[in-house]
């Protein structure tokens, strides 16, 4: 690894404390799955700081109802509400089509974590995959011009699990046709994916201005559990669950909130964040004791990788 980028902030540090002292007036957010969870702070702290934020949501109501709420909370900031179905192309079109004017911030945050059963989205795509990956794919690309005029930032939300998981993405069995289905890997692909969809966005866009990170926003206890919390677990995996280094939804915000909007990240692209710091990388044979930080698999960092993953995504969302 080259030299690592650092900032002062750290684990502990919230969606308030990185942005501190910057205003954002004047520029502008999309949020997707900001409906709950660090979703909903992630829109909540940049509408805080002056933007004006759009939030993009499945359910229009619970958007309609996170709006007023930001709103009520900051004084009256704008937030808008729109609709946004990742696993649905067609409202990915018509939400990129009526776009108009800048984007200084699109936060790819949205995601369905550990489905039970496989399930495929519109498209015929495994769902993790289509609306974790795919959709968030569609959703960017569309809205290149917007971010390319406001010299734009991406946030792709992953997870730790492309680590703990060794969520390769498998090529040759992406829907999990040949296969058997298991809701573990295919989030843990997914996450994987939306790393390399970082670096490879990163390295095609930078010219152009637009930079693009990944970021661990670390454990926190949200409706992407509900599945986990739903399965019939042993006792002694709850156990173990609930010993896990959980943090509050504002600790869990703070990275992708960074990655948005500070001034320290000016300029910084192709790499993926934990704890408001870039990992470490993973090693296999010596996994850092620190569960929630356990740093970035070599295989969602690969160049090659990611320009093959590039490839196929465009070929899926041609098809």
């Amino acid at each position: 690894m080259a030299t690592r980028f650092t900032t002062p902030f750290g684990r502990e540090s919230t969606s308030d404390d990185v942005l501190a002292g910057v205003d954002l007036s004047g520029q502008r957010a999309v949020v997707t799955g900001a409906t709950s969870g660090i979703g909903t702070e992630t829109a909540r702290a940049l509408a805080a700081a002056g933007a004006e934020v759009t939030v993009a949501v499945r359910n229009v109501e619970a958007g309609k109802q996170v709006a007023a709420q930001i709103a009520a909370s900051t004084g009256g900031a704008t937030v808008n509400v729109a609709p946004l179905d990742l696993a649905d192309r067609s409202t990915i079109d018509e939400f990129t089509s009526s776009w108009r004017g800048p984007l200084h911030m699109l936060v790819n945050n949205a995601g369905v974590m550990m489905l039970p059963t496989r399930q495929l989205t519109r498209e015929g795509v495994e769902y993790h995959f289509g609306a974790n990956h795919l959709g968030h794919v569609a959703l960017t690309l569309g809205l290149y011009a917007p971010l390319a005029a406001a010299g734009g930032r991406v946030v792709s939300v992953t997870s730790d699990a492309h680590a703990h998981a060794r969520g390769v993405v498998d090529f040759d069995d992406i829907n999990f046709d040949r296969r058997d289905y298991n809701g573990g890997l295919a989030y843990a692909q997914s996450k994987t994916a939306n790393v390399l969809f970082a670096v490879e966005l990163n390295r095609r866009w930078a010219e152009d201005g637009v930079t693009a990170n990944a970021v661990h926003p670390g454990q926190i206890r949200t409706k992407l559990q509900r599945h986990v919390e739903a399965m019939d677990l042993p006792a002694e995996v709850r156990a173990g669950m609930d010993r896990l280094p959980w943090r509050s939804t504002e600790q869990g915000a703070a990275t992708s909130v960074l990655l948005a909007a500070s001034p320290l990240l000016e300029g910084i692209g192709g790499l993926y964040f934990e704890n408001c710091n870039q990992a470490i990388d993973f090693d296999t044979e010596n996994p850092p004791a620190e569960f929630d930080a356990p740093g970035v698999g070599s295989w969602a960092i690969d160049p090659e990788t990611a320009t093959r993953l590039w490839r196929v995504s465009l070929k899926l969302l041609a098809g």
